[in-house]
């Protein structure tokens, strides 16, 4: 691959990690509002986005693992930094509507006790 194509692809990941890491954010807001359904919602949309993200970095490992060479690139290094953290950061949000929707099902299961 050429310096450009290497560019090319590395700003594809960077883009769609980006919208992936916009819907979780998004998703968690709606935590903040008890708007779990919106919060799993925004996360499907992430989901979707980074899931775009890692097919462009494993084309890219795939065509050098069948001898295009391609050059060392900061950028696509940058770009593969990004997709893993926001991957991370799914992971993390993902539990966290998890977490918070139990804690909030117990919560009215506790004030419908005490009524």
């Amino acid at each position: 691959m050429t310096s450009e194509q290497v560019a090319q692809e590395a700003m594809q990941i960077i883009l769609h990690a980006g919208e992936a890491r916009k819907h979780c954010t998004e998703a968690l807001k709606d935590i903040e509002k008890n708007d779990f359904a919106g919060a799993k919602e925004k996360m499907k949309l992430a989901n979707d986005e980074i899931v775009i993200a890692h097919r462009v970095q494993t084309n890219c490992i795939q065509k050098e693992t069948e001898g295009e060479q391609g050059e060392y690139s900061v950028l696509f290094a940058h770009a593969q930094d990004t997709l893993m953290t926001i991957y991370s950061e799914i992971n993390m949000s993902k539990r966290l509507i998890d977490i918070f929707e139990s804690f909030n099902q117990r919560l009215a299961q506790l004030e419908m006790t005490n009524k």
